[in-house]
C-alpha cells in the first residue's frame, strides 16, 4: 500500500471517527494533547525490554502480543494484545464511544494505542516529539509504590516521576516554559500501581510463617499512602492537573494465587488487604485534592469491577474466570506463558491472559466502564469527565 493511499485512509478514518464521536475532525486530539503513564505491568508497553538483568520481568516472547493488531508480535505488553494503557489512550485521545475501539482498520493503522515507552523513545531519539504530541509511558512491570518492591528489576514509581521531570526539562528547552506548562496542564496522567507491593508484603509474611497483625497492615498502608501522596504531589508540582488512578484489583483471585489453594478458591486475605488499601487510597485523594488547587482526579475501581466480572463472567462473554489462557498445569498457572505453553483457542473468552494479567478483552471492558460508566466504578467523576474537564 502506497504512502498516499495510507494517508487517504487515515483521513477517511479521521472523518468517520469524528462523526462517531460527535466532533469535527480537527477536534479529535484537542481535548487532551498528551497522556503520561506511570505504573506496573498492567500499563507497561515495553520499558522493561530495555532494562538489564536476569530478574527483570519481560513480555518479549510469544505468545505475548499474539492478538496485537498489525503485528501479532510481543512488544513488552503483558497481554495477548492491547493493555489498559492502550485503551485509555484510545478513549482519551478522541473522546470516542465504544465502537471506536472495535474498528480493526483504525487499530491496524496505529490510531489507538498507548504512548510509546520512555526507553523506546530515548533509544530512537524520539522522546520530545512524542512527549509533546502524544505522551510518554514510564510504566514498568514489577514496579511498586515502594522503591523496595522488586528493587533492581524495574523502574520504581518514584523514578518514573523523575524521568517525567527530566522529560519536561527537555521539552522546555525545545518549546519554552509557557507552552510546556499549558500542554502538561491539559494532559491526562494515568497511574496504576500497588499490586506488586501487596504481593511482596504477603510473601514476606508467609516466609516468616507469620499472620500479619493489624499493626503490620497499618504500618504497610502508611508507607504506601505516604509514597503515593508524594508521587501525586510531585506530579502536581510538575504541572499535572488531570490525574486518573486505577486502584488495586482483587489480587487474591488471579490464577497464580488461586492455584495455591486445593479448591482453586480466591485468597480472602489478599483480597481484604487490597480492599483495605483501596479504601485508604480513596480517603487519601479526598483529603489531598483540596490542598492542590486546580487538580481534578478520578479513581477507577478495578476491585469492584473485577469482582462483578468474576461473579457473572458469562454476562460479559467469558467462559473462564479462574484460569490463565496462556500457561501450563492446573488453572494454567503452574507455568509461565512461553512459546512452549498451552494456549487457549479463544482468548476473548478468558478473563485472565496469564497467571496474573488480564486479557485484552478484560482491559477493554474495564476502560469502557471507567469512561462511560456505570458511574459506580469511578469516583468522584468518570475518566471521560476528567479528560474533558477545563
Amino acid at each position: 500500500m502506497g504512502r498516499y493511499e495510507l494517508a487517504t485512509k487515515a483521513l477517511v478514518l479521521s472523518l468517520v471517527l469524528g462523526a462517531v464521536a460527535g466532533t469535527r475532525p480537527g477536534e479529535l486530539v484537542r481535548k487532551v494533547p498528551a497522556m503520561y503513564v506511570f505504573g506496573d505491568s498492567t500499563l507497561d508497553v515495553g520499558n522493561n525490554n530495555y532494562l538489564q538483568g536476569e530478574g527483570v520481568p519481560r513480555a518479549n516472547r510469544p505468545f505475548y502480543g499474539i492478538d496485537l493488531p498489525g503485528s501479532g508480535k510481543p512488544t513488552g505488553r503483558f497481554s495477548n494484545g492491547y493493555n489498559t494503557a492502550d485503551f485509555e489512550y484510545n478513549f482519551v485521545k478522541i473522546n470516542c464511544v465504544y465502537i471506536c475501539i472495535l474498528m480493526h482498520a483504525a487499530q491496524s493503522l496505529g490510531f489507538h494505542k498507548s504512548p510509546l515507552a520512555y526507553l523506546v523513545l530515548k533509544a530512537h531519539d524520539k522522546l520530545i516529539p512524542s512527549a509533546k504530541s502524544r505522551g510518554v509511558s514510564y510504566a514498568s512491570a514489577g514496579s511498586g509504590i515502594l522503591d523496595s518492591t522488586h528493587a533492581g528489576n524495574n523502574i520504581p514509581l518514584s523514578q518514573q516521576v523523575r524521568l517525567f521531570e527530566s522529560t519536561k526539562a527537555e521539552m522546555k528547552a525545545k518549546m519554552g516554559p509557557n507552552a510546556v506548562s499549558y500542554l502538561i496542564s491539559k494532559s491526562f496522567f494515568l497511574l496504576g500501581a500497588g499490586s506488586n507491593d501487596l504481593f511482596v508484603f504477603a510473601t514476606s509474611m508467609a516466609k516468616q510463617n507469620k499472620t500479619a497483625t493489624q499493626s503490620d497492615v497499618t504500618a504497610f498502608y502508611g508507607s504506601l499512602l505516604s509514597n503515593y501522596s508524594a508521587t501525586i504531589a510531585e506530579l502536581y508540582k510538575l504541572g499535572a492537573r488531570k490525574v486518573a488512578i486505577v486502584n488495586v484489583g482483587p489480587v487474591g483471585c488471579v490464577p497464580g494465587v488461586r492455584v495455591l489453594d486445593p479448591t482453586g478458591a480466591c485468597s480472602d486475605g489478599l483480597n481484604k488487604l487490597a480492599a483495605g488499601f483501596d479504601a485508604a487510597l480513596k480517603s487519601l485523594l479526598a483529603e489531598l485534592a483540596p490542598k492542590l488547587p486546580g487538580m481534578a482526579y478520578s479513581i477507577a475501581d478495578s476491585f469492584g469491577l473485577t469482582q462483578a466480572a468474576l461473579a457473572n463472567p458469562v454476562a460479559l462473554g467469558f467462559s473462564s474466570s479462574d484460569s490463565a489462557c496462556c500457561g501450563s498445569g492446573r488453572l494454567g498457572a503452574q507455568g509461565d506463558c512461553t512459546p512452549a505453553a498451552t494456549l487457549c483457542p479463544d482468548r476473548d473468552s478468558f478473563v485472565f491472559w496469564d497467571s496474573v494479567h488480564p486479557s485484552q478483552k478484560s482491559a477493554m471492558i474495564a476502560v469502557k466502564a471507567y469512561f462511560d460508566g456505570p458511574t459506580q466504578y469511578t469516583t468522584p467523576i468518570t475518566f471521560k469527565q476528567l479528560a474533558t474537564a477545563s
